[in-house]
């Protein structure tokens, strides 16, 4: 069966980038400062991909054209994200869950739905 999103749990990806990690002795440089700075750089190059991009349909439509270059800067970000997991012990199935708690309680659908604003602002 070929991996995919639905037969493929988060902690199979977190060991498949630890042992890529390890087998090219990079441990010893994956600190969190370092490893964040990784996380944003490659956030910024995705982000390159969709600069003068108009609006949301403008900006879909560069999605699909730079499919390939989209994906491969995806993946950057999560296996930079990944090991910085890793380094840091962080459980991210935990932390997301706790995260999208907190955010139930700042943007109640009552209040949000269909809003673009801060939970401070609704």
């Amino acid at each position: 069966m070929h991996p995919t999103d639905n037969n493929t749990t988060i902690a199979a990806l977190k060991q498949r980038v630890a042992q890529f990690v390890n087998e090219r002795d990079w441990q010893q440089f994956h600190d969190p400062k370092s490893l964040s700075v990784a996380i944003a750089l490659e956030a910024a190059e995705l982000m390159q991909l969709f600069v003068w991009a108009g609006d949301r349909k403008e900006a879909i439509a560069r999605a699909e054209e730079k499919r390939d270059a989209v994906e491969l800067e995806l993946v950057d970000i999560l296996h930079a994200m990944f090991a910085f997991a890793n380094a840091c012990n962080i459980d991210l199935t935990t932390a997301l869950l706790k995260k999208m708690e907190s955010n139930a309680r700042k943007y109640p659908i009552d209040r949000s739905k269909g809003q673009n604003k801060k939970y401070t602002e609704i």
